[in-house]
């Protein structure tokens, strides 16, 4: 599973941090990051993602595909992420 959290959509309402606070927190701007992405179960950090108010965290399966908010059209410029202040993690399990 891989976290993204879009900074450009966080509002600091931090209802992640109170659902996932193993894997979330407040940068010091008050946007919320992933300070560990094993911090919580996966379904901890999907309900983290489905608990925030506009939608800043995005979640995709193991090959990328995104499963959280579903998407409803791909981007025009796969690259903007990145510019747009997309903070990612990949999140592997230990073997």
């Amino acid at each position: 599973m891989k976290i993204r959290v879009d900074r450009s959509k966080c509002i600091s309402a931090a209802d992640c941090i109170a659902v996932a606070p193993g894997t979330f927190e407040l940068d010091e701007e008050g946007i919320a990051i992933i300070k560990d992405p094993h911090g919580d179960t996966d379904a901890i950090i999907e309900e983290a993602a489905r608990s925030c108010p506009t939608l800043a965290i995005i979640i995709e399966d193991d090959n990328g595909n995104q499963i959280y908010p579903e998407p409803t059209s791909k981007p025009s410029n796969p690259g903007a992420a990145s510019a747009k202040g997309i903070q990612t993690t990949q999140a592997t399990k230990p073997v």
